[in-house]
């Protein structure tokens, strides 16, 4: 079945919202409607509409003008399925010593690399963002170096490609936990088709609100955004062990410094910065301060 999207931006968060709620009042009615704020640090909201009929675009242009923001873009989606087009189209991802792959190139798996199969889903995680691609290459890093957790989190997991990658590299216990029911749902498929569910607990949580999210960890990786690393700090700052780790990412390049800082306010140091295109991969190190 053909759809469309009708999408326009403003900078004003409650004229951005009221928006919203006139465009659910139009007589084509939207089936969805969604405001966003854009995570590229200029203060933009991204305002959505998704019809199953063609919307009224002179109706649009009005609530545009309205509400001052950019004219309403409309697109035509057609019928896809989406997942066996990211099937298709996804390579594998090689990291240091990791090796992320979807079924479809099952026989490309080569000799002495940790393999992980991550299948396109509706969970974020399959290693080719370049978020998921530092945290999974400062993975690789602290095997390197010899670094030998117990106790590790995973937290705002998706398809928990990352906790898959800390239990087949470490004898350690590993939590993974997501805000979202269906990147829950994710993971634990996923670590049933890598026999990893017996090594791996899987929660659905806000942050570290879950008993066993309490800590002590040695090593805590959170690939979110900006805003929840930056809420979380405290938190992360209580649970992970003095001489623990935490690898940060979801962090536009631009981000980076700020949160660094964040950080560093809350008892950790910068111990790796990895900046993939326009995202970057934190490496810190709690220190022995009390916070």
């Amino acid at each position: 079945m053909t759809t469309w999207t009708a999408l326009t931006t403003l900078k004003d968060r409650a004229q951005a919202d009221a928006l919203g709620q006139s465009l659910e009042q139009l007589d084509i009615e939207p089936t969805g409607v969604g405001v966003f704020e854009v995570e590229d640090g200029t203060g933009t909201w991204e305002v959505g509409g998704y019809f199953v009929e063609a919307p009224d675009e002179v109706a649009l242009a009005l609530l545009a003008a309205v509400h001052g923001a950019s004219e309403f873009v409309v697109s035509e989606v057609p019928e896809t399925d989406w997942v066996a087009h990211v099937r298709r189209e996804l390579a594998p991802v090689e990291a240091g010593r990791f090796f992320v792959y979807g079924a479809h190139d099952a026989d490309k798996l080569p000799d002495g690399r940790v393999s992980l199969l991550i299948e396109a889903a509706m969970a974020f995680g399959t290693g080719h963002h370049g978020t998921t691609l530092g945290c999974l290459r400062a993975l690789d890093g602290l095997v390197t170096t010899g670094f030998a957790p117990t106790r590790v989190a995973d937290i705002g997991c998706g398809t928990a490609v990352l906790a898959m990658a800390a239990a087949r590299v470490w004898d350690a216990a590993v939590v993974a936990s997501d805000i979202d029911p269906v990147a829950v749902d994710v993971a634990l498929a996923n670590l049933a088709a890598n026999d990893l569910k017996v090594r791996i607990d899987v929660v659905e949580a806000v942050g570290f609100d879950h008993e066993v999210l309490n800590g002590p960890f040695d090593l805590v990786l959170a690939n979110i955004l900006k805003g929840p690393l930056m809420d979380l700090a405290p938190a992360m700052a209580r649970v992970i062990s003095p001489g623990g780790k935490a690898i940060l990412s979801g962090i536009l390049v631009e981000q980076a410094q700020t949160v660094a800082e964040h950080y560093a306010a809350h008892g950790f140091n910068l111990s790796n910065r990895d900046d993939i295109v326009d995202w970057t991969t934190l490496s810190l190190t709690r220190n022995d301060l009390n916070f």
